[in-house]
């Protein structure tokens, strides 16, 4: 095999026969005949290996592999050699070695095929080796296996429990998910099924989810759950779904939270603010309360005894001192004026005598003469309920609302309505003064708003407060009527006997 004549180098025929395949291949190609002896190799060859072609031409193929290697390249050269069927003795393409001129090793993917070449001689056969490095190849791949474990690295020292799931069945789960589910770091949950660890009445909710995000990539989808732990204990939580492509497949990415103790939160908090809701309307019905007895110890005590005094001076012999007497009977004039005003401020009156209507009416007209503004009242409904703690709600929100006006508004026109919608009553007092800025809209601090808002929620009703278009602001309520009172039927009489 190594009885083969000197390479005349000054005349390659593989320049002859090839010509310009070899010299403008992209690929790095090197010829050896049957002894491995390098015959031709083309310029990308030349740079791969760092040797000119006069550097390399004659010399063993052995020269451009590391010598670590030689010994299973040799073994391996000579059954492709002397094989008759090449393919079943050597792969199309192999990762092998190679050695760069300055000692430097580096990966290759080798191809080789057979060249049968005429000669004088007849035909001799040589090898045909398409080489290609694998450094950039073998670069990136380390690149992306150790973007791969800084990936595994984050995903299994998060915080939050996290699995990834093929179709029903979980293939990873961090630390975070054996901790959530009370279980040891070690015990495995891959290949458990999803709707395993989720309670059954949200499996439903779960496979909607993840059909949505599998139908949609690139979409989200959150789903509420309840876990059990190991200890049987449940566990709260909310999962985030997500599809993940994974080698060519797609998976679920899931992202479970613990919101047990949110929620055991936001209970305690709801059930605070009701505790303060009710706290708040026994406030206020404590404080109707005493306004109305104050209101009747005015009128009936204060205002009967000015009436009495002022009987008692009309009697009086003026001839005396009859300027005084005019002015004392003045002064209590003014102050049976000041004991009606008080007393109905505190509980008008009228609206134990002639209702809410009227009442209404009365703060219109009473709000027109103080603030010098058209104040209209329409009033569509006439069979209002007579429940006290809802018509003095609303008697309390129009007395706001006007004094609202008053102060801020800056308005020359107000309208009071009061209409019935179905099985809610629905009040708004609109002006056209100068409206409310954004920041008034977001403060929260004005008492009267905040009274009008909590009277609003303690019936089960809605407040919103905001500017109409053309000018002006609008206070809108909308309340629950209480069910109509059902008497029951008379019984009836027993048969005498």
């Amino acid at each position: 095999m190594n009885d083969v004549p000197p390479l005349d180098k000054s005349l390659n025929p593989f320049e002859v026969s090839l010509g310009n395949i070899m010299q403008t291949a992209h690929e790095a190609i090197v010829m050896v005949d049957a002894g491995q002896t390098i015959v031709a190799l083309n310029p990308a060859a030349q740079r791969l290996f760092g040797r000119t072609q006069d550097q390399t031409l004659g010399l063993p193929l052995e020269s451009l592999i590391p010598p670590e290697h030689r010994t299973d390249h040799a073994a391996l050269a000579r059954r492709f050699i002397d094989s008759i069927d090449i393919e079943l003795q050597m792969a199309p393409r192999r990762l092998v070695h190679a050695l760069h001129a300055n000692g430097e090793r580096f990966p290759v993917e080798v191809a080789v095929s057979r060249v049968e070449m005429a000669d004088a001689g007849g035909s001799r056969r040589y090898f045909a080796a398409l080489i290609q490095d694998l450094s950039p190849v073998r670069a990136l791949q380390a690149e992306v296996e150790a973007l791969k474990q800084r990936l595994k690295a984050v995903f299994e020292l998060a915080p939050v429990a996290l699995w990834i799931a093929d179709g029903d069945r979980v293939v990873f789960a961090n630390r975070a998910a054996s901790r959530l589910l009370g279980v040891e770091a070690g015990e495995a949950l891959a290949g458990r099924s999803i709707y395993e660890l989720l309670q059954e009445p949200f499996h439903e909710a779960l496979r909607q989810g993840v059909r949505q995000v599998l139908g949609d990539l690139g979409s989200q989808a959150m789903v509420p759950g309840q876990l059990q732990r190991a200890d049987g204990s449940p566990c709260e939580v909310e999962i985030a779904l997500a599809a993940l492509p994974d080698h060519g497949r797609t998976t679920v990415q899931m992202v479970v939270s613990d919101v047990t103790r949110r929620q055991a939160q936001a209970k305690e908090l709801e059930k605070s603010r009701q505790a303060l809701r009710q706290l708040s309307g026994n406030v206020l019905e404590a404080r109707e309360e005493e306004r109305g007895r104050i209101a009747r110890e005015l009128h009936d005590e204060l205002g009967q005894r000015l009436t009495a005094l002022k009987m008692d001076l009309s009697h009086i012999d003026r001839s005396a001192s009859d300027q005084r007497v005019c002015t004392m009977l003045t002064m209590i004039d003014e102050t049976m004026a000041s004991v009606r005003r008080i007393a109905s401020d505190l509980r008008p009156l009228m609206l134990d005598d002639l209702g809410l209507n009227a009442a209404i009416e009365w703060l219109a007209s009473d709000a027109s003469r103080r603030l010098g503004i058209e104040v209209q009242v329409q009033l569509g409904c006439s069979d209002l309920p007579t429940e006290e703690r809802l018509v003095i709600a609303i008697y309390r929100m129009v007395q706001e609302a006007l004094t609202n006006v008053g102060r801020h508004a800056r308005a020359s026109r107000a309208r009071i309505e009061l209409q019935r919608q179905d099985d809610h009553l629905v009040l708004t007092v609109t002006d056209d003064g100068v409206g409310l800025s954004a920041s008034a809209l977001q403060r929260e601090g004005s008492y009267g708003l905040m009274g009008m808002r909590e009277r609003a929620h303690m019936l089960g009703g809605e407040f919103h407060i905001g500017n109409v278009d053309g000018g002006g602001s609008q206070v809108s309520v909308r309340l629950p009527l209480p069910p109509p009172q059902t008497t029951p039927p008379p019984k009836a009489a027993s048969p005498s006997p």
